[in-house]
């Protein structure tokens, strides 16, 4: 899937939620839910690159002279 089918996506999903959830404040409450789910997947995801990215400069062979 491209970035434009991605986005295309997830507008249409965000179509489809907000038109089967008519309360304004529910639909609120689930924005923000999905906020912070898709913030702490980012900082897992992080979290697991910087910890990858610090395993893997310990394993470098180092040079002695």
């Amino acid at each position: 899937m491209n970035s434009c089918e991605l986005v295309s996506a997830i507008t249409a999903l965000a179509i489809i939620i907000a038109n089967q959830t008519p309360n304004d404040d529910e639909l609120s409450l689930l924005a923000s839910s999905l906020n912070q789910l898709g913030d702490t997947l980012a900082t897992i995801a992080a979290q697991r690159e910087l910890q990858e990215s610090q395993s893997a400069s310990l394993k470098k062979p180092t040079s002695t002279e």
